[in-house]
């Protein structure tokens, strides 16, 4: 259950996980349907026994390096946040909304064409799609590492745009621009922002 705060009538309202939409990196708070809402609580329903997803991204090779070879949730806790820590800026030490676009999705056809003339991309499934990292596509297109004033993109991590002191909001805004417009020239892809603009 997620409670929520309505701004147009002033009340607190529950809504129901269906309500909400969920989808990857979506739901309606990220729709102008859901612009009204504030959440105020989310209630979570937690399984006693819980199925540990070893295969996402670099878990178990970090598991491995600590030495763990029976995972508990704990020790899945520890190593995603150590996995984080190293990928990813500490906001209270650089300014930054973390992944700042979404992995775009495509079509198996279009992407058996940028295959093959991309053979080196990096890519997973997602259901009949094919999801294409974002960080992938900016780093093949120079951005990685790139700073502009204060405004930039992490040299570790070409997904999270930074803020190194006092870039304004447009500044930020005009460095998405180009990143995006740098990625559809090249791939024909349009990455959408993972972020709230408002």
């Amino acid at each position: 259950m997620i409670d929520v705060f309505d701004r147009k009538t002033f009340c607190s309202i529950p809504l129901r996980p269906e309500q909400c939409h969920f989808g990857y990196r979506d739901s309606i708070f990220k729709q102008s349907s859901g612009k009204q809402y504030v959440i105020l609580s989310v209630t979570f329903r937690l399984s006693r026994k819980p199925t540990l997803k070893l295969d996402y991204g670099s878990i178990r090779e970090e598991l491995s390096f600590m030495s763990i070879h029976k995972p508990s949730i704990t020790h899945m806790r520890e190593a995603i946040i150590r996995i984080r820590r190293r990928k990813l800026p500490d906001p209270a030490l650089v300014g930054n909304a973390g992944s700042f676009f979404r992995n775009p999705e495509v079509r198996k056809d279009i992407f058996e064409v940028l295959q093959k003339q991309h053979p080196s991309i990096s890519y997973f499934p997602a259901g009949d799609s094919i999801r294409i990292p974002a960080a992938w596509l900016i780093e093949q297109c120079g951005w990685k590492g790139f700073r502009q004033g204060y405004a930039g993109v992490h040299p570790d991590h070409p997904l999270v745009l930074v803020n190194y002191g006092t870039a304004s909001g447009k500044e930020i805004l005009e460095l998405v621009e180009k990143i995006r417009k740098s990625v559809f020239d090249r791939f024909g892809i349009f990455l959408v922002e993972e972020v709230n603009i408002v």
